[in-house]
């Protein structure tokens, strides 16, 4: 099975990562060292905290560029919650800070006619009704717990730029996860969403090399 390496960032709740993968099978090491990022096999940028000090905390340990690198060329990269955001352009969360590029879009605080933040279960479908790309199919449920996400308005960029992705509501649309070759985004926990969560997880490490089968269910 795999060897993953966790990228500590300071901020993120990692432990409960480490266990949903080592319960799958894979070998984890925590690291803080950009050249243990080079030569590693697969990665996770795990997140439970703000924006700005993540993005701070990426650069403080000289890691912002090798994240960045290695999710531009695809290689075996999985991002959680704020994880995701930080794969970004930037945030509202942090006005003029800028994140890492990877994904086109910015981040959003979620709307103010649902609870934030959004702490629980939500479904998750794999496109929005407004898309023709293909017919939506039933949903599954994860669990969240943010505040800031990808707009819905924003889907169709990412598309274009040949991202696939999962969509959730909460007051509105937005982005519940992103791929593109060996690159996983999720704002939601695959390790706390059950046994879906589990089978995504376990899609990422074992096909991560190659373009994903359709999204685990």
């Amino acid at each position: 099975m795999s060897d993953v390496m966790i990228i500590d960032t300071g901020l993120a709740n990692v432990r409960s990562v480490e266990v949903a993968l080592q319960r799958l099978g894979a070998t984890t090491r925590r690291v803080t060292d950009p050249s243990d990022l080079a030569r590693a096999d697969r990665v996770v940028l795990p997140g439970v905290g703000a924006f700005g000090p993540g993005m701070a905390n990426l650069h403080a340990r000289d890691l912002a560029s090798s994240v960045r690198q290695r999710a531009l060329a695809g290689l075996p990269t999985l991002a959680v919650c704020l994880g995701l955001q930080l794969l970004c352009e930037g945030s509202d969360e942090a006005v003029g800070g800028r994140g890492l590029g990877v994904i086109p879009a910015r981040v959003r605080r979620l709307s103010a006619a649902a609870r934030v933040p959004n702490l629980g279960w939500c479904a998750v479908a794999d496109m929005d009704a407004a898309s023709g790309a293909e017919a939506p199919r039933a949903p599954v449920h994860a669990y969240f717990a943010h505040s800031y996400a990808v707009p819905g308005a924003d889907l169709e960029r990412l598309r274009a730029s040949g991202w696939q992705t999962l969509t959730a509501d909460h007051g509105g649309l937005f982005l519940a996860a992103a791929r593109r070759r060996g690159v996983l985004a999720c704002q939601f926990h695959p390790e706390l969403s059950g046994a879906w969560g589990a089978r995504l997880l376990r899609s990422w490490l074992e096909n991560a090399e190659q373009e994903m089968a359709p999204w685990q269910r």
